[in-house]
């Protein structure tokens, strides 16, 4: 029996889960601090050309970049003021959204929309620790804030998911997007959720791995920074999934909803 299995996989794995999907998911931030670091000169004379900030402005901005992504990424994975590191890095990816102009690229706003979806689960999931940020504020029965958090966190990282389709004509492309688009739509509505995103995940893994190997391009070479790119993005939403199913759908879901009924 496939539920049985899953649960019992979930046991086993429940210490570990939680620690390896946020890791995934804030690791578009840990890549992209880290980036900050190698780049410092490039991305600041970027800055300084693009807003004719001057140089001091630019500098302060790449250290922002750098600190904030870092420091955040510390903070949770430490499980220190989660909720404090979720809404600095929600800052961080406003602040590249207008500094990188990104409200133009569809691409790229999509992703970047997703990231933020992925940090709303890591929120909710702080919040069901017990440490309520809304303390005091009574609770409309089960529909409480963390679990609308939730549903916004599962229906963004659709949004992630769609930045991964790839729009060719491909056999494999096709298939690749038909199988993946049906399982995110079950991650979406919350129907055998655990299941589908536990499918996902493994597919992701296996597409990942072979198709975005940036490792094997040389450093110099443009298609190094873009797999590399799709690799990190990939994990990310990697990491929104596995979160999903070690949290579970949250109230907003068929899997709830079929237990009432």
């Amino acid at each position: 029996d496939h539920s049985s299995s899953l649960s019992q996989f979930l046991r086993v794995t429940k210490q570990y889960l939680p620690h390896l999907a946020r890791l995934c998911l804030i690791s578009t931030f840990l890549e992209d601090g880290i980036r900050m670091w190698f780049q410092w000169n490039e991305q600041r004379d970027y800055i300084e050309a693009t807003w004719n900030c001057g140089y001091f402005l630019a500098t302060c901005f790449v250290l922002l970049n750098l600190i904030g992504q870092l420091g955040g990424c510390v903070l949770i994975l430490s499980r220190n003021f989660v909720q404090y590191a979720c809404f600095g890095l929600f800052g961080i990816i406003a602040l590249q959204t207008v500094a990188y102009s990104i409200l133009w690229d569809l691409k790229f706003l999509m992703r970047n929309l997703a990231l933020g979806g992925g940090l709303l689960l890591l929120l909710a999931e702080s919040r069901s620790e017990g440490k309520s940020m809304f303390a005091g504020v009574p609770s409309m029965g089960e529909s409480s804030p963390k679990q609308y958090m939730q549903l916004g966190g599962r229906v963004l990282l659709v949004l992630m998911f769609m930045t991964l389709l790839h729009f060719d004509s491909s056999f494999f492309s096709i298939l690749q997007n038909m199988v993946g688009t049906a399982l995110i739509i079950l991650v979406a509505i919350g129907f055998k959720t655990k299941l589908a995103a536990l499918t996902l995940v493994v597919w992701l893994l296996a597409i990942n791995f072979y198709f975005n190997a940036f490792w094997t391009i040389p450093a110099y070479k443009p298609m190094h920074d873009f797999l590399k790119y799709d690799f990190f993005q990939t994990t990310s939403v990697i990491g929104g999934l596995l979160l999903v199913v070690a949290l579970g759908p949250g109230g907003v879901s068929m899997d709830e909803k079929k237990k009432e009924w």
